[in-house]
């Protein structure tokens, strides 16, 4: 099959590899249908040292089972399937209370132990804990850019959104105009915000979280960002700030702008190893710190009804599409901002 890897820092290659075989009575074979480029994948892009083997690529999916391990029991050959960014049993003490991104039995995709999901074939361990079966679906349906959001970057969104206690009435604020933090803006309104505030500096991203329902877009960074929110919320700051970059810069301008009071979710992976700053400006605030992996595997089954019943469209964050051949292209593209999110379609 042909995978996508990544050697080193802005080098990404398209390889045939050996098609995923069953390791463990639980995993299963997806032949995948759609996948797609994460802003997250481009830290490495900009950073990873050069590795000789290279790393496999890609964490969210769309697809169908091909093959299923002798213990698997919740889908078969044929589903057509879901699969969240992280695996998990779904049955251990943290997957119980929501936090399946912390299953004991869990791990990640793009390494050489799991491998990609930037490929035309995916192991998937602990399928039944993971995959989640979409009903009256196939290849051919207009809701697969939607379904692929939830995968990872619609309920991402939603998880800072659910994280940072958005309800009616608040008035939240998104730091990010990348795919997260549209899906944020999209999940802030569903859950009733009064007011969303999109901080972002790009016209067509933007307009598109307006359509999303952003009520105001900040293009000012920094200082200045921090100013126009205060002048905007009447000096008096946000209840809500979502944060979906992950860059210091990012986190700096969250503590500046949040009330009294208010809550900063941080879903953007942090690229920062010491503690952030603003932990006393926190604590004179009483804000609330909180946000990290979304535990798309608690959500998947709600936003699926979601998107079939035609509440929400997620997908209208992919604006490119390509074949496998054309990842490399693909990362280029949103590294220079010129694509959004870049779908992988087989």
């Amino acid at each position: 099959m042909k995978a996508t890897y990544m050697y080193g820092a802005g080098d990404v290659r398209v390889k045939t590899v050996a098609d995923p075989i069953l390791k463990e009575p639980t995993d299963a074979i997806v032949r995948v249908v759609r996948a797609c480029v994460c802003g997250s994948d481009l830290h490495p892009y900009h950073s990873m040292p050069y590795s000789e083997g290279g790393n496999p690529m890609g964490h969210e999916l769309i697809g169908v089972v091909e093959e299923t391990g002798a213990a698997v029991s919740s889908v078969k050959k044929g589903d057509f399937v879901v699969a969240p960014f992280a695996f998990s049993d779904n049955t251990c003490a943290f997957c119980l209370e929501g936090f399946q991104t912390s299953c004991v039995h869990g791990g990640w995709y793009g390494n050489t132990e799991f491998g990609g999901l930037q490929a035309e074939m995916a192991r998937i361990p602990q399928a039944d804990g993971s995959l989640v079966v979409v009903p009256g679906v196939d290849e051919a349906s207009e809701l697969l850019p939607s379904l692929l959001a939830l995968s990872d970057v619609y309920l991402t969104g939603y998880h800072a959104a659910h994280m940072g206690r958005v309800e009616t009435g608040k008035t939240v604020t998104v730091i990010g105009d990348g795919a997260v933090g549209l899906s944020a803006v999209l999940a802030s309104k569903r859950l009733g915000a009064e007011r969303i505030i999109l901080m972002g500096r790009h016209r067509a991203r933007t307009d598109l979280g307006v359509d999303f329902g952003a009520t105001d877009v900040v293009a000012e960074r920094g200082e200045e960002g921090i100013a126009k929110v205060m002048e905007l919320t009447g000096g008096e700051g946000t209840h809500i700030v979502l944060e979906a970059v992950g860059l210091m810069p990012a986190y700096e301008q969250a503590f500046g702008i949040v009330r009294p009071g208010g809550v900063i979710s941080r879903v953007g992976v942090p690229q920062y190893e010491k503690a952030p700053v603003g932990f006393g400006s926190l604590f004179g605030k009483n804000a609330t710190l909180t946000g990290g992996p979304a535990p798309v595997r608690a959500y998947l089954e709600q936003a699926i009804r979601q998107v079939l019943n035609g509440e929400i469209a997620p997908g209208r964050v992919f604006d490119r599409t390509v074949t496998i051949d054309d990842v490399p292209a693909a990362y280029a593209a949103m590294d220079a901002r010129e694509a959004l999110k870049v779908m992988i379609a087989f």
